[in-house]
This record gives structure tokens, sequence and C-alpha cells, in this order.
């Protein structure tokens, strides 16, 4: 049982609790813990022998730490059994649906006994909704509409798709005179690699009283809005087509850093954050920092003015998860976030000689304008067919053209030659070892049999790895976000015996892959791995994926000094790699 099925399990009964109108604070307990476990990077199963381990994690009392150990032993709670007696696994998706909170869900299951979407499209559908207290006609038709769009796109939007429909809603907003600001909250702005939503926060003088109603009407009457769902005095809320849902808000100036703050979350962090303003006489919401004594205004403008007030140092968002960062900004030792700019190098990509779009030079030429000092040049082997993988032959011919290329750069980005070699189904490589010797870079990676057991995959990657060429483990858990799990791979005894060996390995930056994820980044950088940020960049373009590998690096605590490629030249690379045999 690992640590996301037991969050699952936790906030899978805070929902029953929901519906079942048990004590807000029991709720809000299980949120809580579930939030908890699924940032630690150690597995809890590992720690169930010794319960004093699991009650040192924050928001896990004797209570949670008990249920956990149920959930490792039994796959569930006695409490969790009780509640899906009275009621169904499935009513937990009908709360994704609008106007289908708790006691909505728990109303309906009274009346109708209806306890999934299929049997509450069918009620709807006959009109036995229009009878029950609260509900009526319009709610119906909402809902019916709201069961069509769920069914059409029911799953969250990788970050990168997300952005991309956040620059394109700013660059309509700002087309109001007036605008200055322009920021995504929530799940977006701290990097998350998925997002539910968008929150867009809007201020500047078109967002101060006499003209914020011109303001909202704009917004409100943006061409790419597929439908409006509401429109408030500084709020306007719709969906695009593809049914990302869109919340903006026009704020004033004055309160912009504190709207900041809440909307970006997280909620937990927010959480605690309130009970540190509690605890020091004042209240914390959108609005502002508020003293209680005399209702004062503390702080509100900016995050930063939020922060210093409530004696913390600026926490970065992408480290506002409660896992520790309230305590580090506290004690003022937050980490040196890894930023773009410390990067100098990009060892995974591929050209038009495999799967790629542009050739050796043109890569070469686009990395230096992007102000990279080296790359390397890593097409695919053989095994990978539909990509035109290289045999051994093609391979030899291909690092002769990359250090001809090399050259020909004359010193202003190093070229270094290098292969993406498929790791085979029994852990053995996909070239003769003759061959990979020639290359700078041997990137290790899977790209079939992704079916088989955690034991055999696992072995399969151990074997890989200990062949002295491999010096990179690429994209370690195979997955694709949103269109493919990861497989079963058991990462613990694969990033301890990485370390150990000195292979790299590889956050691949490329937002559909997003792999090591962040907590299993900070589980390596805890088994002291090396740790290499790479594009996987099939075409010039792609090169700018690199800024969501940052986002992640962040996210993972992680620092210049911690990710190899931030070396300033190839030759401090090379020296940190595994060394060639």
């Amino acid at each position: 049982m690992d640590n996301i099925s037991i969050a699952r399990l936790l906030d899978e009964t805070a929902a029953l609790l929901e519906i079942d109108a048990a004590d807000p604070f029991r709720i809000r307990s299980y949120r809580r813990a579930a939030e908890a476990v699924e940032q630690q990077t150690t597995q809890l199963s590992a720690l169930i022998d010794d319960p004093k381990q699991l009650l040192a994690i924050s928001g896990i009392g004797k209570g949670m730490a008990s249920n956990i150990v149920d959930i490792v032993q039994t796959g569930t709670t006695p409490l969790r059994e009780e509640l899906l007696q009275k009621y169904r696994p499935t009513m937990l998706e009908l709360l994704h649906l609008p106007g289908m909170g708790p006691k909505t869900v728990a109303l309906i299951w009274s009346a109708l006994q209806v306890s999934d979407i299929d049997a509450l499209e069918e009620a709807a559908k006959a009109g036995h909704l229009n009878t029950l207290p609260r509900l009526g006609e319009k709610f119906t038709a909402k809902l019916l509409k709201g069961i069509e769009d769920y069914r059409k796109n029911n799953s969250r939007f990788r970050i990168d798709h997300a952005r991309e429909q956040a620059d394109r809603i700013a660059a309509l907003i700002r087309e109001f005179p007036g605008i200055e600001e322009i920021t995504p909250a929530g799940s977006l702005r701290r990097g998350r690699e998925t997002v539910g939503d968008l929150d867009l926060l809007v201020t500047g003088p078109a967002c101060e009283p006499d003209v914020v109603a011109a303001a909202v009407e704009h917004v409100a009457t943006l061409p790419l809005i597929d439908k409006l769902l509401a429109r408030g005095q500084n709020k306007v809320s719709f969906t695009l087509r593809n049914n990302l849902q869109v919340d903006v808000r026009l704020l004033p100036r004055a309160s912009y850093g504190a709207a900041l703050q809440y909307f970006t979350g997280s909620k937990m962090h927010n959480v605690a954050l309130r009970q540190r303003a509690i605890k020091r006489g004042m209240t914390l919401n959108e609005y502002a920092l508020v003293r209680v004594e005399d209702n004062s205004i503390v702080a509100a403008a900016t995050e930063e003015l939020i922060y210093r007030a409530l004696d913390l140092d600026y926490i970065p968002p992408e480290l506002r998860e409660n896992s520790g960062e309230l305590e580090a900004a506290a004690s003022h030792t937050l980490p040196d976030l890894i930023t773009l700019a410390d990067l100098h190098g990009d060892l995974h990509m591929h050209t038009d000689e495999t799967d790629g779009s542009n050739t050796i030079r043109e890569m070469a030429e686009a990395a230096l304008a992007r102000g990279l000092s080296y790359i390397a040049i890593t097409d695919h082997s053989k095994n990978l067919a539909m990509t035109n993988g290289m045999d051994d032959l093609r391979a030899l011919a291909h690092i002769k053209r990359i250090r001809e290329i090399d050259a020909e750069m004359q010193g202003r980005i190093r070229v270094l030659s290098g292969i993406e070699v498929d790791i085979l189904a029994e852990g053995e490589l996909d070239l003769s070892d003759e061959t990979l010797a020639q290359m700078d870079i041997v990137i290790a990676s899977i790209h079939s049999r992704f079916d088989q057991p955690a034991q055999q995959i696992t072995d399969r990657i151990l074997r890989a790895i200990e062949n002295p060429h491999v010096r990179i483990l690429g994209h370690p858990t195979g997955r694709l976000l949103l269109k493919r799990e990861p497989y079963a791979v058991q990462l613990d005894p694969v990033l301890k015996r990485a370390a150990e060996l000195g292979v790299a390995v590889e956050h691949n930056a490329n937002p559909a892959r997003a792999d090591l994820n962040d907590l299993h980044l900070r589980l390596a950088k805890q088994h002291g791995c090396k740790i290499v940020v790479n594009t996987d960049a099939h075409s010039t373009a792609e090169l700018d994926m690199v800024r969501y590998g940052i986002t992640q690096l962040r996210r993972a605590w992680l620092t210049a000094p911690d990710v190899l490629n931030t070396r300033p030249t190839a030759e401090a690379l090379l020296a940190d790699l595994r060394p060639k045999p």
C-alpha cells in the first residue's frame, strides 16, 4: 500500500463523512491527514511497526496513525467500511457534479436511493428531482448539463495546457485600459503537474470601484468563453470549450497581496498560516492580515509583507504544501531554490536522425540562443522501431556527425555525443558495449513492456544501471500524465543503487512526463542521488519546456548544487557524472 493509495482512502473517508453530516472537525482531520500522507517521501507502510514515526508527521495524531496502520494491514478502516455499508462508493463521484454538495447527495440518497451518475441521470430525466426540497427544474437542467460535461472531460489539465490558456486569457483581459497585473493563482502558481481549474487575479486602476463594473463586463464578454457561469461585482466565472473552469477576480491594489496569498493556497498551507496569525492576535483572509485588538490592517498589499508580519521568511509558491515550509521559514532555513538562470546544459534531446524535427546544428543553435553552454544529442536506439531508432553502425556514424558539428560550433556551445538506449525486457541494453563506450552521455530508458510485475521491472532497471556505460537513468517511472500510469517500479531500491553507482536520475521536464515527480525527487536527494533535468526535446521549440522542469525541481526543494546540469561547463558536468570505464 503506497502513500498515494493511503491518502486516497483517507480523503474518501472525509467525503463520506461529509455526506453523513459528521462533525466538521473530524472531516478536516481526515483531509489534513490525507494531504500529510501524500507529501511524505518515505513510504508509511514501512513505518507501521513504529507508531512514533507516524506520530512525528504533522497532521497525524494517535487516532489517524491507527487508521493508517489499518489501511496498510487490511486495505481499509472500520469507519470507512461502516460508511460504505450505509452509502455506496459511487456516491463519491457525485460530489464532482455541479450543485451536488454533500447535503444534496445525502438528500437524493435518502429520497430516491440514488448513488451513481447513471441512476442520477435517469432520475433527473424522469423528473424525480423536481419534487425534492431546494431542487426543481432549473437545478435538474443544470445537473443534466453538468453530467454531460463531466463525461466529456472529467480529468484535470496538464500544467502547460493550463498555462497556455492562462496566457491567452490574460492577453485578452489586458486589452481593457488600466490593467496592471494578472497573476495565475491556485495550483498553477504552485506548479502542480496538473490543475483542475484556473484562478486569475487582476489589479490596476481599472479595478478601482468607479470602473470595475466596466472591467467585469469586458471579462464576461471575452471571445473564448464557452459558457458564462457567474458574473458578480468583481468576479467572473466561465468555462472554455475544453471544459476548463476559469475564475477571474478583479481586485484593488491595496489587498492584492492578501488575495494572492489566499487564492494560491494550498488549503492546508493557508490553514496553518491562519492558525499562526491567530496565535499572534491577528486574523488572515483574502482581504488583509488584521490585528484583532483594534481591527487595524497589518499587511495586505504584498505577500512579502504578510509573511514578514507573521515572523516568516517569504515562502515561494512552489513550497506552499504544508510539508515543513512554515517551520523552515520561521527558522530561516528555507533553501535557495534553483532557477532557470542556474541551468547551463540540457542532456537529453532528439534530432531528425530518429524522431526529432530538427538537425543537430539547429538544436545546437537553438540551445545557444537560450543561453546554454552545452547539450547532449541523445537519439533513440533500434528497439524503438517507430522512432527510426539506430543500430550500432548508424549510432557510430551519428557520433561522428555530432562531433563534426561540435567542432564547427567553435566553442560557442559544446555538443556532446550521446544516446537514449532502450532497456530491454530482461535489463540488457539495446546497443553493444563497444558502441556505448564511444558516447559522452548514455541515457538508459524503458520504452516497452510496461506491464511487467513490480519485482521484474525493478530488477530490469537495476540490471541496466549496473552497465558501466550508463550515466543517466531516463524518465524512471515511464508515466504519461493523464494518459498512462507509471509502471510498477519500486523506486526506493532503484534510487539507492543509482546513488551507490553514481548514475544520475533524470527529471524529464516535458510536462507530459514530469518524471521523476517532486516527491520522488525529494527521495532521490535523500538517497544522495545525482539529479539532472532535461527537456527530452524533439524540436527546437520544445527546449522551452525546461521551465516546467525547473518548477518541479523547486517543488522538490532542490537548489542549484543539487542538479548536475547547473555546472558551468561541459567538462565540469562530465566530471560529476559517473566516470566512464
